[in-house]
């Protein structure tokens, strides 16, 4: 194992807190490192620091011999000229252009690419390059699953060391060795991928809760002692006496964010019909059809992933059922008791030199009024981020409120298209549990394997050729068939480090089987509901049948669950 890159007491001040303090890494080669921290905290600047890129205040940075290091930023830059002509010719360039969806665009002009685009021609770009350590920034946004397949299996047989940065779960768990957690300018560093971070982070939570109580309970012993003293020694601990009132007094270090992400959960009641779409087909003006023939029946608390090629049309289909768009042929039609709401994959659409708090009011509000201000606050838009204007915030808190104007309509129809982009870690898993307990229909459009796996019960898949299909077993199902010949990490200390979370405690396997039960239970609700608002006997029968398989199966989950736990 050759030392590549090597950090030691590195520390950089941001404009208003330390980004990084003390921090010490090596990178070797075959380590696959993941960082992570929620938005804002320097991950961005750790990836810079390591590439060369961004030098700090102190600290001592040491680079192997010709080690070549290379950077592939969330917004890259590529020469201009043609997508070939940037990649270069050979069987290996058009294999990888192929699997990331952009054969057909070999002869286009980078400069006319999309933002997606140039990500995944930057992508191809520099695991074609002799590197020694390849430094990867979010690198599965735009990406479709096939896509990010391949990302996985370049990284996994990648012969250097990577680097990166990613709210992609699934991708940390595959294929990392260690985690850099950011909190606060601290560095937090562990052997494993993302679902050891997790157990690691419970764990630093729970001694950290047992020190604050034993540290409590000792000013307090400490002061009683103290006040108890006989009056000829009442005025020598003074000192002490004041030492223990400080001790008592002092606090832990506060959260990153105040409180929890509060989610509204009240939803209007949904009929029995939500929305229908028959036969319909689309394609923009003199274009060639994008979708063909599409029927898709929604059911009050469904949720249903849609995946795909990017390309293939996702994207529309989901405005389709919003009724965004009107279908060239076919209908879309949805239940009275309706109400709609659609987080975009872009922007949001909203005034970018309008402030959060103007937004927040739309155009017939105040801005500032107490129930926004109480608003704002449950989305973590405090201090003097309410007064900031849209263009000025950074991604993830552009997202974050591009979902707080979304809920705050109160929909029972919940259209998200990409939801994840953008948004760190912790903001994810809050969503995700926001959603389990949702009682509303959602549709999701997402690369996210593990986002649709813990949000979603029913996949499906649209196709390039235009038509959808459904997937049997939903996401787990497609990613258990898609990744069955996915390698592991040629690095021994990644073998180590995978059969240790694979053997670690029953973490993992106590949060699947919690999804599975969650799943089943809000599948058994939508049966419910269909059984009592139906009067057709044949039916009611029929559902009866599937109420009764799916409660020996929840039956069989809660065991396994209560196995687990014992």
């Amino acid at each position: 194992m050759t030392i590549l890159v090597d950090l030691q007491e590195v520390t950089l001040e941001g404009s208003d807190r330390t980004l990084l303090e003390g921090l010490s890494l090596t990178i070797s080669s075959g380590d696959r490192i993941g960082v992570v921290g929620i938005n804002g905290v320097g991950k961005t600047t750790l990836l810079r620091i390591i590439a060369g890129a961004l030098i700090p205040d102190s600290g001592t940075i040491r680079r192997g011999r010709d080690v070549r290091v290379g950077l592939l930023e969330q917004i890259p830059w590529l020469p201009t000229g043609t997508v070939r002509e940037t990649l270069g010719a050979g069987w290996e360039v058009d294999a990888a252009l192929d699997r990331l969806g952009m054969l057909d665009e070999a002869d286009v002009e980078t400069k006319n690419l999309s933002g997606g685009q140039l990500k995944r021609v930057a992508l191809a770009q520099v695991f074609g390059e002799e590197l020694g350590v390849l430094i990867l920034d979010e690198p599965t946004n735009h990406l479709d699953l096939n896509a990010i397949q391949w990302l996985e299996q370049q990284i996994v047989s990648f012969r250097g060391a990577v680097v990166l940065v990613s709210h992609d779960r699934f991708l940390l768990d595959q294929v990392t060795t260690r985690m850099v957690e950011i909190d606060r300018g601290k560095t937090f560093i562990h052997a494993g991928g993302y679902s050891r971070l997790l157990e690691v982070q419970a764990e630093r939570e729970e001694r950290a809760a047992s020190a604050e109580q034993v540290r409590r309970n000792l000013a307090r012993t400490e002061l009683a002692w103290l006040r108890r003293g006989v009056k000829a020694r009442a005025t020598k601990p003074q000192a002490r006496l004041d030492a223990a009132k400080r001790l008592l007094a002092s606090r832990p270090q506060g959260a990153a964010r105040v409180g929890t992400l509060d989610l509204m959960t009240d939803v209007p009641r949904l009929g029995t019909t939500v929305i229908k779409a028959h036969q319909i087909s689309f394609a923009y003006e003199d274009d060639n059809p994008i979708l063909h023939d599409v029927t898709l029946d929604l059911g009050p608390g469904e949720r249903v992933g849609i995946v795909g090629p990017n390309g293939s049309g996702k994207s529309t289909l989901i405005n389709l059922l919003a009724q965004r768009l009107t279908p060239s042929k076919g209908t879309v039609k949805r239940g009275p008791t309706v109400v709609t709401s659609y987080l975009e994959q872009s922007g949001g659409g909203f005034d970018l030199e309008a402030t959060v708090q103007e937004l927040v009011a739309g155009p017939r509000g105040v801005p500032g009024s107490p129930e926004d201000v109480a608003l704002m606050k449950r989305f973590w838009f405090t201090g003097a981020l309410p007064m900031t204007k849209a263009k000025e915030l950074s991604g993830g808190e552009r997202r974050r409120l591009q979902l707080l104007l979304v809920l705050s309509l109160r929909p029972n129809v919940l259209f998200l298209d990409e939801p994840t982009n953008d948004l760190d870690l912790e903001t994810i898993r809050l969503v995700e549990e926001f959603l389990s307990q949702w009682s509303g229909t959602l549709v999701v459009v997402s690369h996210d394997r593990t986002f649709l796996s813990r949000t979603t019960d029913r996949l499906v898949e649209v196709r390039i050729d235009g038509t959808i299909v459904e997937v049997p077993g939903g996401i787990d199902a497609w990613i258990e068939r898609t990744t069955s010949g996915l390698t592991s990490a040629p690095s021994s200390a990644g073998s180590k480090a995978s059969a240790t979370a694979s053997n670690a405690p029953n973490g993992r396997q106590i949060r699947d089987a919690e999804k599975v039960m969650a799943r089943l239970e809000r599948r058994r609700t939508v049966i419910t509901q269909k059984i009592l608002a139906s009067s057709d006997h044949a039916e009611q029968a029929r559902l009866g049948s599937e109420l009764a398989q799916l409660l020996t199966e929840l039956n069989v989950a809660e065991e396994r669950w209560l196995a687990l736990v014992e």
